[in-house]
């Protein structure tokens, strides 16, 4: 029996399986954190010294909390995200400094504009004065395995919002967090960042339910193969 386990069939049977298995964990592992997404975007909002203080060291405990700040945007020190999409239209997300009544500065990413408008500050404007605004709580972005280095010095058009390259061309600290701003989507620019999209599985239960055909697949012809093998020949007792 375990000689018959070690052919090279059996061996390609339980890796496939084991694939099928492995998609399947992933996609439980998906459908928690949807869960956890959409239980913390659902909750009131705070504020953000509130929040930063309820994380302490663990900033994902409070990715995707509403916050609510109160100070003056700082558009002199805009920048720009590439390659951001909005209604099939290629763009950008604008970030601007926002510092707060408590004298603690944020990121803001107060949505998308097309990319005619890619020197900042962009000509559609944030509010004067002393400003309210409602969000969502984000994290800085890290360069991927395979993504591009923005260059050195003062630029106003960047990759991703990496706050600690952002914080670099900026006379302040910055919290290590951003806030991407929430309102009523309309035609007026910038456009609002859409919500996440928590009920979004991706794939896995297709990948792994393809993985388990092709398992079955595989033994349902290797079982018609022996048999046809072990049927005797037409006329082999004439």
């Amino acid at each position: 029996m375990l000689q018959t386990l070690r052919q090279p069939k059996w061996i390609v049977a339980t890796v496939i399986v084991g694939l099928g298995l492995w998609q399947l964990d992933r996609l439980e592992q998906r459908r928690t954190l949807n869960e956890q997404g959409m239980s913390r975007l659902s909750q009131e909002p705070a504020g953000l010294a509130e929040l930063l203080a309820e994380a302490g060291g663990s900033l994902e405990s409070i990715q995707y909390r509403p916050v609510r700040v109160t100070g003056v945007f700082d558009p002199s020190d805009e920048v720009l995200i590439r390659s951001q999409v909005e209604r099939g239209q290629a763009g950008f997300h604008v970030i601007t400094p926002f510092v707060t009544d408590e004298g603690t500065a944020v990121l803001v990413n107060r949505g998308w504009v097309p990319m005619n408008m890619d020197t900042p500050p962009v000509d559609a404007p944030p509010p004067t004065g002393s400003t309210s605004l409602d969000g969502w709580i984000q994290l800085t972005r890290t360069r991927p395995a395979l993504g591009r280095d923005d260059p050195p010095g003062d630029q106003h058009v960047l990759s991703r919002v990496d706050i600690d390259r952002i914080g670099e061309q900026l006379p302040y600290d910055l919290v290590p967090a951003y806030v991407v701003a929430t309102g009523e989507s309309g035609i007026e620019l910038p456009v609002t960042v859409d919500p996440p999209d928590f009920s979004d599985e991706r794939s896995h239960l297709a990948y792994a339910l393809q993985w388990f055909a092709f398992a079955a697949i595989g033994l349902i012809g290797f079982f018609f193969l022996m048999r046809r093998k072990g049927a005797p020949e037409s006329g082999q007792h004439r």
